[in-house]
């Protein structure tokens, strides 16, 4: 167990170190000058002092070779300095720390709901035994999957905020306010959730150990829970592993839509200032939400299944 968790660790810092490295670089080649935007905030580029910008691009060190500024940054990552931002001024770690409870609120509310309405949509399709309800609720994920997350969002709105004022439409309002854009995200994640559960489920049902099951006179709810779930939720636990990158990245499209203060505000706004420390910042701290929540479903495998870690443990003998 020691060996594989040890393994895990030091593909989640690979991981992180690869997000930075090509962050770093595809900033680095777009069109335009971070330093000059700021400067020339509210006037014509023309008339920008060149000496400011060369004091703005020595302060932020844009004026250093790019194997100098990538080794610097990374130096500074590493300690937990992200640099400040171009745009503010701010330190880019203060920035996200600030809009970081209400993104961690959204998409923990939303990854709640999907494990729950995907896992439960799955379980009930895989139970019935009415093989036109099976079908109608198998149908279901593919369109959820398909629906695009804004029309979602703006959907809901008008159904439950404009016309039957049942939530408010924007705005960080407590919980009533959190319930629309909670739901927005987990509509196409929670259906993903259920093609590859139910997609499990079905495969599991059929293996020899349910029908041993079936035999020792286990009932049908004991099978379906107890032997096939359990062996079932493997793939659906890595799809949700997978998942939470996606929601990041779609609190970006939600919080526009419902007008919500978090991460996602945060980098459109520092997408459209070309700030590129902030916007790389957003991309590490991403990287590392989806590192660290990978590394905790490597972790719980082994809970669910002990055959993980005999493999592991048996390659690394024969390497």
């Amino acid at each position: 167990m020691r060996r594989y968790a040890i393994k895990r660790l030091a593909q989640a810092v690979g991981v992180l170190w690869a997000a930075y490295t090509v962050s770093f670089l595809v900033l680095d080649f777009l069109p335009g000058d971070p330093v000059t935007a700021m400067a020339s905030a509210g006037m014509d580029s023309g008339t920008v002092d060149p000496a400011q910008l060369a004091a703005l691009r020595h302060e932020y060190g844009f004026d250093k070779p790019i194997p100098v500024q990538y080794a610097d940054y990374l130096g500074r990552a590493v300690r937990g300095d992200l640099g400040n931002s171009v745009s503010t001024g701010r330190p880019v770690s203060s920035t996200l720390a600030d809009a970081l409870p209400q993104t961690l609120q959204l998409t923990g509310a939303a990854l709640l709901l999907a494990v729950l309405l995907g896992g439960g949509l799955a379980v009930v399709a895989t139970y019935t035994s009415r093989r036109w309800l099976r079908q109608l609720l198998l149908s279901l994920p593919p369109l959820g999957v398909s629906v695009p997350t804004f029309w979602v969002g703006l959907l809901l709105v008008e159904s439950f905020s404009f016309r039957l004022h049942w939530f408010p439409a924007f705005g960080n309002g407590g919980l009533r306010g959190l319930i629309l854009p909670a739901l927005t995200l987990a509509i196409p994640t929670g259906a993903q959730v259920a093609q590859v559960l139910a997609k499990s489920l079905l495969t599991a049902l059929d293996q020899a150990y349910v029908e041993t099951a079936r035999a020792k006179g286990a009932g049908r709810w004991r099978v379906h829970l107890r032997h096939a779930l359990r062996n079932a939720s493997l793939p659906a636990l890595t799809v949700v592993g997978l998942l939470v990158g996606q929601l990041i990245a779609g609190s970006v499209v939600v919080e526009t839509v419902f007008s919500r203060d978090g991460l996602g505000r945060v980098t459109a706004a520092a997408v459209t200032a070309q700030d590129i420390p902030l916007v790389q910042g957003v991309v590490v701290f991403g990287a590392l939400i989806f590192v660290l929540t990978n590394l905790l479903v490597d972790l719980v495998y082994p809970l669910l299944d002990p055959r993980i870690v005999v493999a592991s443990g048996r390659k690394a003998v024969a390497a």
